[in-house]
């Protein structure tokens, strides 16, 4: 069966026990600018650069609303407020397959499972609602936290790439991690 596309309008909310997970708007700029430029978060990722305002937009108007990306804001159910994000990125219908992202911007919001249930109900929602036969996603060595999150949600290592990029001045080792459909 092959890999459904949605529209951004049409995309689904997603709700789960301690998190609620809704498609990003333009009103939630402010806060994925702040997330990302915070040293707690972006110490994760491999893009280290300061985040703005204009890359972000240009992010939502290239990517999301074309569909490039699908792109959701995690909000915390019980509060209501927004928490993170999580996406899917260099989508391919030909090959049903995605890269996964995930990061919890508010310091209060991280040690509470909301990344880990986040991780099952999105990858869920990749694998039988668009019909993805395969999701894969990149992490640096060394985040064990969220390496535990990964396996939780059913993601299994790959393997390593020694010394692939180059952070804060040294050489960081980027380990791989693939969920297949169950049942491939």
């Amino acid at each position: 069966m092959s890999m459904k596309l949605f529209r951004y309008e049409d995309l689904p909310i997603i709700n789960g026990r301690l998190v609620r997970l809704r498609p990003i708007t333009q009103a939630d700029t402010p806060d994925i600018v702040r997330w990302r430029n915070d040293p707690e978060v972006q110490q994760f990722f491999i893009f280290r650069e300061p985040f703005t305002l204009e890359m972000h937009q240009n992010w939502l108007e290239s990517k999301v609303y074309t569909g490039k990306v699908i792109q959701y804001i995690i909000e915390d159910k019980e509060s209501g407020q927004s928490v993170g994000s999580v996406y899917f990125r260099d989508i391919d219908p030909v090959n049903e397959s995605a890269e996964y992202g995930i990061f919890i911007g508010e310091t209060s919001a991280r040690g509470k499972g909301f990344g880990s249930e986040t991780a099952r109900l999105f990858t869920a929602f990749g694998l039988d609602v668009l019909k993805m036969h395969r999701i894969s996603l990149r992490l640096i060595d060394g985040n064990i936290a969220a390496q535990r999150s990964y396996e939780k949600a059913g993601f299994v290592t790959e393997g390593v790439f020694i010394d692939m990029v180059k952070l804060d001045g040294k050489f960081t080792d980027i380990v791989f991690m693939a969920k297949l459909k169950s049942g491939a």
